[in-house]
């Protein structure tokens, strides 16, 4: 995802506030941002805010075999990353020119000054000696990237603690922290970058830009010095020309910062270290306010506990009357239930598709049962017919006899018989329905 560009009225917008001498925070043009240091509970383990732009940065160590060009040096690592929750315009796990850029200068602003004492890390000359790696984070991006991490890449250097180690012949024994108290490195001083942004062509000048103002810039000059006026690295990008005269201002203005950032550091590191030793609370727990959703800490509330029966009996009295509750539970149709208090639960309704089949079942009952009504229907007129004292005369035009049939056995027999026919057909219909519906399903 690429960053969000600046329109022109923006640009033209910060260019017209930059020749009136002003910056969208409120800052003068050689201010700097306010320096917050704060530790995490491991030595070795620091966040730095400068402004908005935060940078993490933690310190590990580790025994390797030593460089055969330098076998009695130890070996120093630096690694900058920056991730897509700091801004949008990185991309994760993809080397952009700014990330070569920076981290090349974080390496001859530690590595190249000679701040830490390599010799010191060597535990057996060309066997064994200590890497220290120094991996930093930006978690958020708001301008001077570079400022930022090198105040943290050093503070986590000073706070940082190697555990202890011994050598008996060939034998190397690397002692805990509880049997023995970790040895923090050898640094010779603190070498810190101070940013300056050029506009114009080198007209106007800012001291620690924003990300704004970094956009809009022409040219940007960093300079890398410690308290003793001594310029570890110095670096200028962005294609511009600059004076003899504006270097020399700028490097002026750096020997101011850097001693007061300095000497920030070295208070923030003893007030941590004076912490540690009495058992208060440090790390980041320390930088949380308190009357915070997140604090570990409440100051204790007075409650007042005086006529509580009284405000309970109000309370009571001003609430609404309960529902009314059915005492017996309701039964709708077969298949149904009630649970709780005179609540109606539908849970145990049939289905459709059970009510579809119970309905075929019952007209099909219903047919059946019609189809027997009018056979029987049928049957008692054909016997009243029967029962009559008429007897039934058959005559024959060849023979003149008459033959007279008495009806009173013969109706009872075809009226069973066609009784057990009627039910004798329903059942079969019955029961090829039923088969029907079984191979449907």
């Amino acid at each position: 995802m690429k960053a969000t560009p600046l329109s022109n009225c923006e640009r033209r917008f910060l260019l017209r506030a930059i020749e009136e001498r002003k910056r969208l925070d409120g800052r003068q043009c050689y201010d700097y941002r306010n320096v917050r240091i704060s530790f995490g509970a491991d030595y070795g383990c620091c966040i730095v805010e400068l402004g908005k732009t935060r940078v993490l940065a933690q310190v590990s160590c580790e025994l390797v075999p030593p460089k055969p060009n330098r076998p009695t040096e130890g070996i120093l690592f630096f690694n900058l990353e920056l991730s897509p929750m700091a801004a949008p315009g990185f991309e994760p796990g993809r080397q952009s020119e700014l990330l070569v850029k920076l981290n090349r200068l974080i390496e001859r602003c530690l590595r190249n000054s000679k701040c830490i004492d390599t010799e010191s890390l060597c535990v057996v000359a060309g066997e064994k000696v200590w890497q220290i790696r120094l991996d930093l984070h930006l978690l958020n991006h708001d301008g001077n990237i570079i400022d930022a991490a090198s105040i943290a890449g050093i503070v986590a250097l000073c706070h940082f603690r190697r555990p202890d180690v011994s050598v008996q012949g060939e034998e190397v024994t690397v002692y805990t922290p509880e049997e023995r108290d970790p040895v923090p490195l050898s640094i010779h001083h603190m070498p810190i970058c101070v940013s300056f942004a050029f506009f114009q062509q080198g007209t106007y000048l800012l001291v620690d830009p924003s990300e704004r103002e970094e956009r809009v810039m022409d040219g940007l000059l960093v300079i890398a010095m410690n308290k003793h006026r001594e310029i570890c690295t110095i670096q200028s990008s962005g294609g511009i020309m600059l004076v003899q005269d504006q270097v020399l201002r700028c490097s002026k203005i750096t020997a101011v910062k850097v001693a007061e950032i300095t000497e920030l550091i070295q208070k923030a590191l003893e007030n941590d270290q004076k912490v540690r030793k009495e058992g208060g609370k440090f790390g980041f727990a320390e930088s949380i306010p308190n009357q915070k959703i997140t604090a570990f800490k409440m100051e204790s509330a007075a409650v007042d506990t005086n006529n509580v029966e009284e405000q309970a009996e109000e309370i009571i009295t001003k609430a609404d009357p309960p529902s009314e509750v059915f005492a017996k539970p309701i039964l709708h149709t077969p298949g149904t239930a009630q649970i709780g208090e005179g609540i109606e639960n539908s849970w145990g309704d049939l289905e459709e598709s059970e009510r579809e089949e119970a309905a075929e079942e019952e007209g099909e009952s219903e047919a059946a049962a019609f189809e027997c009504r009018e056979m029987e229907t049928e049957d008692t007129s054909t016997m009243r017919e029967t029962k009559k004292d008429e007897p039934i005369v058959l005559s024959d035009s060849e023979e003149e006899e008459v033959v007279i049939l008495e009806p009173q056995e013969l109706p009872k027999k075809t009226r069973t018989q066609t009784n057990s026919k009627q039910e004798n057909t329903s059942k079969k219909a019955f029961n090829k329905r039923r088969k029907k519906k079984r191979a449907a399903r």
